[in-house]
């Protein structure tokens, strides 16, 4: 199925991660092009730009999510290389990876957690949409996307991680109000929440390392597998389609293999091998 989405313009914060570079290539193979930001590991995804068959049409961006002055010099960059903006992925993440119940997390951890996780989103969104304003809906009546990523931590939460589970469920509050805000800029424009479960990811891989991790995670999953990063991508792809998703705005799509916040498997039912083999894919 064709998206519809060849010489779009999109910009994907947190490019250089798993996910984030999933869906530099997936949209990358659309035909999009690309605006793609990373932070301190913004060397490394300008080598592997270079490296794709999409290289030419990307423009690497170096800055810090959590400051909106560099958000808007990022947007301005775009309008200058590509004219417009169609389509922004907020993708920049951190998982603390320390085990801490809210009353032993240091309030740096918190406050951080949030600045980069939710704040980091919305300031993103912020200067997507001021640059909307800017330009004006797209020529040929499509609307725009925003695709935030979020987490089944929201729905779920995650125990030790409140910080992490908190910064992932405001997304949805603010996907539900800025999907009424959008259509003042564009009338067909979407805001929507792809919510990811356990994905194997550089920065998922040594929780899920740990022993017993992978199987007591799958338990809860009516497909007993970890998702790859491309899973993600995939769905990322089809949200942000003005063909696939013109009618879909306001949700919250869940890549999670049938999650639930309960067990569905006993433990002589899960195939250990064949789960983690799937971290090698």
């Amino acid at each position: 199925m064709d998206l519809n989405l060849k010489e779009r313009i999109a910009w994907v914060t947190g490019a250089s991660g798993g996910i984030g570079r999933a869906i530099a290539s997936e949209l990358g193979s659309e035909g999009v092009h690309l605006a793609l930001q990373a932070h301190s590991n913004a060397s490394e995804l300008r080598s592997w730009v270079s490296e794709q068959p999409f290289g030419a049409k990307a423009l690497v961006l170096e800055a810090d999510v959590r400051s909106p002055e560099e958000l808007d010099r990022c947007a301005e960059r775009i309008l200058e290389a590509f004219g417009r903006i169609d389509i922004c992925i907020p993708c920049a993440g951190i998982w603390p990876t320390e085990d801490l119940s809210l009353d032993e997390m240091p309030p740096e951890r918190l406050a951080n957690t949030l600045a980069v996780n939710l704040a980091g989103a919305l300031f993103t969104a912020r200067s997507f949409l001021g640059a909307l304003r800017r330009t004006g809906p797209h020529p040929d009546g499509e609307g725009a996307s925003i695709a935030f990523i979020g987490s089944t931590a929201a729905r779920f939460g995650e125990r030790d991680h409140a910080d992490y589970a908190a910064s992932k469920a405001g997304l949805v509050g603010a996907m539900r109000s800025l999907k009424n805000e959008i259509v003042r800029l564009d009338p067909f424009g979407r805001v929507n929440v792809l919510e990811p479960g356990w994905t194997v990811t550089h920065m998922a891989r040594p929780a899920l390392q740990e022993p017993g991790v992978v199987e007591r995670v799958v338990r809860t999953m009516a497909l007993r597998q970890l998702a790859r990063a491309t899973d993600i991508a995939r769905v990322v792809a089809v949200l942000a389609s003005p063909y696939a998703s013109s009618h879909v705005t306001g949700q919250v799509v869940t890549v999670a293999g049938g999650m639930e916040g309960r067990l569905l498997w006993g433990e002589q039912e899960i195939d250990r091998p064949g789960i983690l083999a799937r971290l090698e894919r």
